[in-house]
């Protein structure tokens, strides 16, 4: 009778340690692949996200909602910037925006910052479709939030914000509203 063949200790021990070399692997790897597609969405967002901008005693809000699986709808309110554009004009011509920008109704020729004649409801739009009030708004208070194409963060003061009373920017977004072209 022929003897059994013994099986190489060596190779059960090497398999097992491939395999658990495999398993530890795989968990750290299925976590970060999880964490990855969890947190990016594929840049949508995971729940409802509100954007309530008051302008003037008006509020404007954008809500953007989006289903987890499918697709997203886009719900977007606007009223206007509830300012007095005649004031607006001198708060342009006193904050030193002539400088910086070239507006038609202020005959200002700056070239330091984006034409307010044009470029505001384009800007508007690339930046997620923000209504245009809350966007000059926005680009006033916190003008590095939106950073217009072909120029650098940091051309414009930071402290129009704090600088201007309630009234005076609102009066100011009526002013370049009034004059925008879309």
């Amino acid at each position: 009778m022929p003897r059994p063949r013994r099986r190489n200790p060596w190779s059960s021990t090497g398999e097992v340690l491939l395999w658990l070399l495999f398993v530890t692997l795989l968990f750290p790897a299925g976590f970060a692949g999880w964490a990855v597609g969890h947190y990016t969405s594929l840049g949508k967002p995971s729940a409802t996200v509100v954007h309530t901008v008051t302008v003037g005693g008006s509020t404007t809000a954008a809500t953007t909602t989006s289903a987890t699986t499918t697709g997203s709808s886009s719900t977007t309110t606007s009223s206007g910037g509830g300012g007095n554009a005649a004031a607006g004009k001198s708060v342009f011509a006193s904050s030193g925006c002539a400088s910086g920008h070239t507006y038609q109704p202020a005959g200002a020729t700056g070239t330091i910052g984006p034409d307010l004649d044009s470029a505001p409801a384009s800007d508007a739009k690339a930046d997620h479709n923000t209504p245009l009030a809350a966007f000059i708004k926005e680009s006033i208070v916190n003008p590095d939030a939106y950073i217009a194409k072909g120029f650098n963060k940091g051309l414009m003061p930071t402290n129009f914000g704090t600088q201007l009373s309630s009234s005076q920017l609102n009066d100011l977004v009526a002013f370049i509203l009034s004059g925008t072209k879309s």
